[in-house]
């Protein structure tokens, strides 16, 4: 890596709360964060924000008249994004570039308007501009009065982590000196639900622990969706009040038999994990937090890729999807949290899944 990057906050919106300290003590909850909630006439296993969080959403949704026609997606990023720049200390004065991007975007608003649509032909004058894919990034560059550049993408569930990867690019670059990147996702719609009841893919429910992320020996597909925000300052070089620091980092593309694809050994992952990992010698790491979504193939592709790289002696492996869901865009964000709050306690995470 051509420059040192330091990751100066990681600032979060999910069912683990909002907070650092409380999401720490989330985690150490031994109990899933997943409950049912009522969804096209039936009971779905998902993992929501608390009343207290969808009542600061509701309070800046109604802040600013333009405000009142934002999808979730968008109020959770601009929330998050508030907390990230005042955790790392960037004040009115500083420029940085911002790029938050969404798997599914505006989901929620998109199929209300849709609805709309089909019963009686019209749709509201805000549908468009609210539910483009730089609607994030462009509302966030709004609130924090940014002004540096504003960019959206969507990479599916690493839309989060191809966002520091773009950051990082930019400031190796040396076309910024300071990014903000991250993702947010509001999928709890009925609409996508079913679509990932479709793919045979979601949990029935009905257990203890209705996603069982990292299971290997589960006999059925447990992928339960999440919802929420996860945002990191990130700029050149080692500063003093940085969280971690990224020494190393790898990209790659899986080439698809079909839309939803995975070989399974995951050469993907092998691949990207080969590029992040460099010289470092494998002994010197710790931990993984995999991303391993709850279902068969999935979870066991991933562990299969990493003993390729590791052989017998496999780093501590861990996954919060049994707490948090699957938060698509988001999902990378918190896993990246995870990694910091276990180097900040200097204390590995075990899944109460697996305790």
């Amino acid at each position: 890596m051509a420059k040192t990057i330091s990751i100066l906050s990681v600032s979060t919106l999910s069912s683990l709360g909002a907070d650092g300290t409380a999401v720490w003590q989330s985690y150490l909850n031994p109990e899933t964060n997943i409950h049912d909630m009522e969804m096209g006439g039936q009971a779905v296993s998902v993992a929501a924000l608390s009343e207290n969080l969808k009542h600061e959403v509701e309070a800046l949704k109604h802040s600013e008249h333009k405000y009142i026609h934002l999808d979730d997606s968008v109020l959770y990023a601009i929330l998050a994004s508030r907390k990230a720049i005042e955790q790392a200390g960037w004040g009115n004065d500083s420029t940085f570039g911002i790029n938050i991007g969404s798997s599914r975007g505006a989901t929620g608003l998109f199929e209300n308007n849709h609805s709309e649509f089909i019963s009686t032909g019209k749709t509201n004058v805000h549908t468009s501009p609210a539910t483009t894919l730089g609607n994030i990034s462009s509302w966030v560059a709004h609130d924090l009065n940014s002004s540096g550049p504003d960019i959206s993408h969507s990479i599916t569930c690493s839309t989060s982590l191809h966002a520091i990867l773009n950051g990082i690019a930019w400031l190796n670059a040396g076309m910024a000196d300071k990014f903000l990147a991250g993702g947010s996702e509001a999928p709890l719609t009925p609409f996508t639900i079913a679509q990932m009841k479709a793919m045979k893919i979601y949990s029935s429910g009905g257990d203890e622990y209705p996603n069982r992320a990292g299971d290997l020996s589960k006999t059925k597909n447990t992928l339960v969706l999440g919802e929420g925000a996860g945002i990191t300052c990130i700029e050149v070089g080692k500063a003093e009040n940085a969280l971690a620091y990224i020494s190393g980092y790898g990209y790659a593309t899986e080439l698809l038999s079909h839309g939803v694809s995975l070989s399974a050994e995951a050469e993907c992952l092998q691949k990207s994990m080969k590029m992040a990992i460099g010289d470092t010698p494998l002994h010197e790491i710790d931990a993984i937090v995999m991303h391993a979504p709850g279902t068969i193939k999935g979870d066991n592709a991933e562990f299969t890729a990493i003993q390729k790289i590791f052989g017998a002696n496999l780093p501590q492996l861990t996954t919060n999807k049994w707490k948090t869901g699957h938060t698509f865009g988001t999902s990378g964000i918190l896993s990246v949290e995870l990694g910091v709050l276990m180097l900040q306690h200097q204390t590995f995470y075990w899944p109460a899944l697996f305790r």
